[in-house]
């Protein structure tokens, strides 16, 4: 990446050389750009949040930023990247939207994320660090700020406006003005799931902000609810991209004796799992765990693993994180264990699970998605 402070080779996590996604793109570059033509002070606190793969704080290491993020991976990366360009521990200060703010923002530079719900959520808990003379710099691409983006940034910080567009992407100016009283947060939320889903029938569902499907159960973790595995007994369990933990949730009603880990990539989403579990005073163990799937989970040492893998990356579809987590189940599984997959019926899924596991069932199906298992022989 060309930044008005020299090269950057850059990296996304985990480093695939047969991944053609950039780990950055043209609103990183016209964002650095604009500090730079600007001139505008970074000697204060810097914030940067929601940067992807740590382009934004590698290129700004010499003002030591602070960098927000949801991601594990994008944390990872960011790791790597500044490692790569000499950057020390303590150049960089990595929060997760998990942690608590900065007391005081000098600088604050969103890149917008695609939920608005997160951006919402970041922008007030920011709120009270940023004064009337921090310098507020959104970006993004055309296509990801709406004019309920420009919205939130004005009814929680200030004034705000864009800039032109420049190679299909564009900056968001605020102005932040003192508020003797901003919106009250919303997030987390909560509520209760409905009737005819099985264990879960009637429970609370506790989502952070940027989690899928926040306010409601979606269609697909529905369909999933009602064909789940009758598991019974000690049995080590997995809900793998576990989002707000509502099927991990339900093998454990259903199994008290199972002993159930949520792992996803997500701060938020895994303690959306947390809070969801508690909320239900769910009987017997779990864990949970923010990672890169079932990276550092044993060999041969989970018994199922149940999984609705995303396919997107951002704004990019791919199919890299799910046939990495499939890989990552099927070492984790012991012989005999399961993986138990949904999807959209297009994705095409059993092909990679033949090809993987040497067989794929299918388990349910309806005009929208599919239920699928692999068995490890």
């Amino acid at each position: 990446m060309t930044t008005p402070w020299g090269e950057l080779a850059l990296s996304r996590f985990p480093e695939d050389p047969r991944d053609r996604l950039r780990a950055w793109d043209a609103s990183d570059e016209y964002l650095l750009r604009h500090l730079a033509e600007q001139n505008v002070p970074l000697s204060g606190t810097v914030v940067v949040v929601g940067d992807r793969w740590g382009a934004l704080v590698t290129a700004l290491a010499a003002h030591r930023p602070v960098q927000i993020t949801d991601s594990y991976l994008a944390q990872e990366a960011t790791r790597a990247n500044l490692a790569r360009h000499g950057a020390g521990p303590g150049d960089v200060r990595l929060l997760t939207t998990q942690d608590p703010p900065p007391d005081r923002v000098d600088v604050l530079l969103v890149r917008v994320p695609k939920s608005l719900a997160l951006l919402e959520d970041q922008l007030l808990r920011l709120a009270p660090a940023v004064h009337e003379g921090t310098v507020v710099v959104g970006t993004g691409m055309v296509k990801e700020i709406h004019t309920s983006t420009l919205q939130l940034f004005e009814r929680i910080l200030g004034p705000t406006r864009t800039s032109l567009a420049e190679k299909k992407a564009r900056l968001i100016f605020c102005t932040p003005q003192p508020a003797s009283e901003r919106p009250a947060n919303p997030w987390p939320y909560a509520y209760t799931l409905p009737d005819g889903i099985g264990a879960v029938s009637g429970r609370t569902v506790v989502n952070h902000a940027g989690v899928f499907c926040a306010d409601r159960l979606d269609i697909g973790t529905r369909f999933f609810l009602g064909h789940l595995p009758d598991s019974k007994g000690g049995r080590r369990v997995v809900d793998l991209g576990c989002g707000n933990g509502v099927v991990g949730t339900a093998m454990a009603l259903a199994n008290p004796e199972a002993e159930v880990l949520f792992v996803d990539e997500s701060f938020q989403a895994v303690a959306s799992a947390e809070a969801t579990y508690k909320a239900n005073g769910v009987p017997g163990h779990a864990e949970f765990r923010v990672g890169d799937g079932l990276a550092g989970v044993p060999a041969r040492s989970v018994d199922l693993v149940l999984n609705n893998p995303p396919f997107h990356s951002h704004q990019a579809t791919t199919d890299s994180t799910a046939w990495r987590m499939f890989t990552g189940a099927r070492r984790a599984l012991r012989p005999g264990g399961e993986l138990w997959v949904i999807g959209n019926r297009h994705l095409g899924y059993h092909v990679k699970l033949r090809r993987l596991f040497g067989n794929s069932q299918l388990v349910a199906s309806d005009a929208k998605f599919v239920v699928l298992r692999a068995v490890k022989r």
